[in-house]
């Protein structure tokens, strides 16, 4: 039996000639096939794949060998000889995702089918351009892989997503760690011994939204409203990436003429009225100028707000944080009626700590959609709450260095 590492780590400018190399493309494309269409009988990938009976038999035969694929016995027909049915075997290859969050990191693990097998969490964790934050962050991503519930010869690959800009083709980010002679993918792959894909949080989250929920709609935008602004495109049933992979920055669009900074160091982007962190702001600066409000009490206590504490008390009638939520969430639907005026999508899905918020964001929001959009563009799109919770980003991550290794 072959070392499935080894097997999956073989690209196709491998040392590997002629035949054995010719084979193990052919058997990734029959487990790309598996993952993406199910089980299957022989005849079935011989016709979808172009490949001879003999061989076919022959390759399915030594995945069965190398515990990738099982012989799930006869299928009923309405004649003839039954076919024997083939799928993957789950126990065979696993995955793991990283989330890199501004204040947590989170842990997943996968199989072949994206089943969450394991899911940590570190709400300890603080992310922070420094050697230290660096050198803890790869301390935390060892001590997960040593400790999960999978046997660390069987996890393939190790996809991480982190905030700002990103090129998973480098394997950097552009606003962490910058510093580091290495990249942060060559950090990571030295310190664990797994291959690795580094990935925008945005593009992570948009893709398991994608392919966990709405995998029927070709033309889908991800809106993230956390402590920043930020987006996740998917065209024809791809994510965009942009010529270097920084596509989705579209909190950092200068939708204000105000002269507050942004973290990019711009003035006017709109994360500086509609992000987390602006609103967090905007309701310090109303309880200092001695409006009133439930949270008056917890910022003289404690000196400050977050955006869930804002959302809380909306939800139990404090005027002032509905009004500061309903007005960010109408001009998050202007910034949204300019995005899909362009992209024209099937879907917008609202993630991030404002999606919980509900109709106090988002009846607002599509009311200035509708206001400032085409009509006919916005009798198009189809608008919603996210449906998954935190650990979106670290299965997406999973999702897409599984993609990356089996050849999707």
């Amino acid at each position: 039996m072959v070392l499935l590492k080894e097997f999956f780590n073989q690209d196709e400018e491998s040392s590997q000639k002629g035949i054995t190399q010719k084979n193990n493309l052919l058997k990734r494309q029959i487990i790309a096939h598996m993952v993406t269409h199910g089980e299957s009988t022989l005849s079935e990938l011989t016709r979808r794949l172009h490949i001879s009976i003999p061989t076919m038999t022959k390759l399915v035969g030594e995945l069965i060998e190398d515990q990738i694929v099982v012989d799930n016995g006869k299928i009923e027909t309405s004649g003839g000889r039954r076919p024997n049915i083939f799928g993957l075997a789950n126990t065979a290859i696993y995955f793991a995702g990283l989330d890199v969050c501004r204040d947590r990191l989170g842990f997943v693990i996968t199989d072949l089918k994206n089943n969450v097998l394991d899911r940590r969490e570190a709400s300890d964790f603080r992310l922070i351009d420094t050697t230290e934050c660096l050198s803890e962050l790869l301390d935390r991503t060892e001590h997960f892989l040593a400790d999960c519930s999978i046997d660390r010869n069987k996890i393939l690959g190790l996809g991480v997503c982190i905030s700002g800009r990103v090129n998973p083709r480098t394997g950097r980010s552009y606003k962490y760690f910058t510093t580091e002679p290495q990249s942060l993918r060559e950090l990571i792959e030295t310190r664990t011994g797994i291959r690795t894909l580094i990935e925008n949080d945005m593009r992570a989250r948009s893709y398991a939204e994608y392919y966990g929920r709405v995998r029927d709609a070709q033309h889908v935008i991800y809106l993230h409203l956390g402590k920043g602004v930020g987006i996740g495109i998917i065209i024809d049933g791809k994510l965009y990436y942009g010529k270097s992979g920084f596509a989705g920055e579209f909190g950092h669009t200068p939708f204000f003429d105000n002269e507050i900074i942004c973290a990019c160091g711009k003035k006017g982007c709109l994360e500086t009225e509609v992000s987390g962190m602006a609103i967090e702001r905007k309701m310090i600066s109303k309880i200092e100028e001695g409006v009133n409000t439930i949270l008056r009490e917890q910022y003289d206590r404690t000196g400050s707000i977050h955006i869930d504490d804002i959302i809380k008390a909306a939800k139990h009638d404090d005027n002032l944080s509905i009004e500061l939520i309903e007005e960010a969430g109408e001009k998050i639907g202007k910034s949204v009626a300019f995005l899909i005026n362009i992209f024209n999508p099937e879907l917008v899905i609202i993630g991030g700590n404002l999606a919980q918020a509900g109709d106090y964001l988002m009846l607002p929001m599509k009311s200035a959609v509708n206001k400032y959009s085409l009509s006919l563009v916005y009798n198009d799109t189809a608008f919603r709450l996210t449906s998954m919770g935190e650990e979106s980003g670290a299965l997406g991550a999973a999702m897409l260095i599984r993609n990356h290794i089996i050849g999707l």
